[in-house]
């Protein structure tokens, strides 16, 4: 059995902790509160609640409100010029 060289190795190990970590990425949740939601639009937390104002959509279930990264994109890319 063939012995791997020291740039092999490191070159496994480095593509492991990028698959691992990348992973986590994909991973994250499509919902956000509101406060991370405008941290994810780039904007004030009071420009985001102009933003749903204005017909971003927000789902409310017993007073807890969340927005899905997909319709923060779909309502910047409507209002983009």
């Amino acid at each position: 059995m063939r012995m791997q060289t020291d740039y092999e190795q490191l070159t496994n190990i480095i593509e492991k902790q990028f698959d691992i970590h990348f992973s986590r990425l994909n991973t994250q949740t499509e919902w956000l509160d509101l406060k991370s939601g405008a941290k994810y639009a780039g904007v004030s937390y009071n420009t985001f609640i102009k933003f749903r104002k204005l017909g971003l959509q927000v789902a409310e279930v017993d007073g807890i409100k969340r927005v899905k990264r997909s319709h923060i994109d779909r309502f910047l890319k409507m209002h983009s010029h």
